[in-house]
C-alpha cells in the first residue's frame, strides 16, 4: 500500500460529524486564562473555571461536539 493509499484510507474511514448521536449539546464553557473547555452537557452547576475560579464564557457549535 502506498502512502497516497494510506491517507485516502484514513480520510474516508472518519466517522461524518452528522452521523454522531446527538446528546443535547449545544455547545461549551472555556475559560479564556486557563484555556479549560467544558461542554455543556458535561458541566454540573455554575460555568466556574475548575482550575482558576474564572467565570466561563459559553460557545455555541453548529452540527459538531466542538465549539472551536
Amino acid at each position: 500500500m502506498s502512502i497516497l493509499d494510506s491517507v485516502k484510507e484514513a480520510l474516508t474511514s472518519q466517522p461524518d460529524a452528522k452521523s454522531r448521536p446527538d446528546d443535547g449539546s449545544k455547545g461549551a464553557y472555556w475559560c479564556d486564562d486557563c484555556g479549560v473547555r467544558i461542554r455543556d452537557v458535561d458541566l454540573d452547576g455554575e460555568p466556574v473555571c475548575p482550575d482558576c475560579g474564572e467565570e466561563m464564557r459559553f460557545e455555541r457549535s453548529a452540527g459538531r461536539d466542538c465549539a472551536c
